[in-house]
């Protein structure tokens, strides 16, 4: 079963548009959604969620319609984003005493559990917790009520390099059993080189490419070379920068001749990302 459906999602505003924006999740797993500001990225979460009307598409959560069992798949959803800006003169002990009755299968061994990892002071209000602390805690919240799909919008920002590691591999634990899955939004790509199985690129509203992540990776070069050799490649590159060395250049795999003699290396999630935010820039 999949644990999430996104179908052809289309969803339009005056100065931006969600257009046909489809991919799947499979159970046990972690995907990673990127993309740039303004790209996407959270107008789908919250079509995901159903917090917006859609023009059209359908998102399914493990096999059912979110817009039609609302009510029961948000027991099965833990969503946790990079900060509160709710109830911030409450103490968390306060907060979490009110959100807990609206899950069924609240588990407050689990909550404590993960205060303790977290190194939560639940005497503290909301207001005293800094950005990073702001983020253990939604996902304390997230991970206490056996939720099945964890939707993570930045849920590392604002921590420090351990704390991020610390966290990936809780992620990578609650996967391990096939049961929990993650969608995981980013602007920290090497947090997903870490953890992600499956990667998911949206940019100006459309999905650019959705696949397991080492597929994601290999299907793009990137390219250095003399400025000489960018004449035999410029027809092909996604975009690309010129410097006093040469030209350093991002291809789609598929296009690149490998009888050249141009070095090409496989580019990093962020190095892809980059230069597709360049293509747009040399377009205008």
């Amino acid at each position: 079963m999949l644990a999430l459906d996104v179908r052809n999602l289309n969803k339009k505003y005056p100065n931006f548009e969600l257009k046909d924006v489809s991919f799947q999740l499979e159970k046990g797993y972690i995907m990673g959604f990127i993309g740039a500001n303004g790209a996407g990225k959270t107008t789908t979460i919250k079509s995901i969620l159903n917090m917006l009307h859609l023009d059209s598409g359908e998102v399914r959560i493990l096999g059912k319609n979110i817009v039609e069992h609302e009510i029961e798949l948000k027991q099965e959803i833990g969503y946790a984003f990079g900060d509160i800006d709710f109830y911030t003169r409450s103490k968390i002990k306060t907060l979490t005493n009110v959100i807990k009755k609206f899950y069924k299968n609240w588990d407050d061994d689990t909550y404590y559990n993960y205060l303790r990892k977290f190194k939560l002071d639940e005497s503290k209000k909301i207001i005293e917790l800094s950005t990073g602390m702001k983020v253990k805690y939604s996902l304390a919240i997230a991970l206490s009520h056996g939720a099945k799909v964890l939707i993570l919008d930045e849920p590392t920002s604002g921590l420090d390099p351990v704390a991020r590691d610390n966290l990936l591999d809780i992620f990578q634990d609650l996967v391990s059993n096939g049961e929990i899955s993650i969608l995981f939004s980013t602007h920290i790509t090497s947090d997903l080189e870490k953890c992600a199985d499956f990667i998911t690129f949206i940019e100006n509203g459309q999905i650019v490419h959705s696949s397991e992540k080492e597929e994601f990776m290999e299907s793009y070069l990137l390219l250095n070379g003399s400025k000489s050799q960018l004449n035999e490649v410029k027809e092909q590159l996604i975009s690309y920068k010129v410097n006093s060395f040469g030209f350093t250049g991002l291809i789609h795999s598929h296009d690149f001749d490998p009888s050249l003699d141009i070095k090409a290396t496989t580019p990093s999630l962020e190095e892809i990302m980059i230069y597709f935010a360049k293509k747009e820039d040399m377009n205008v």
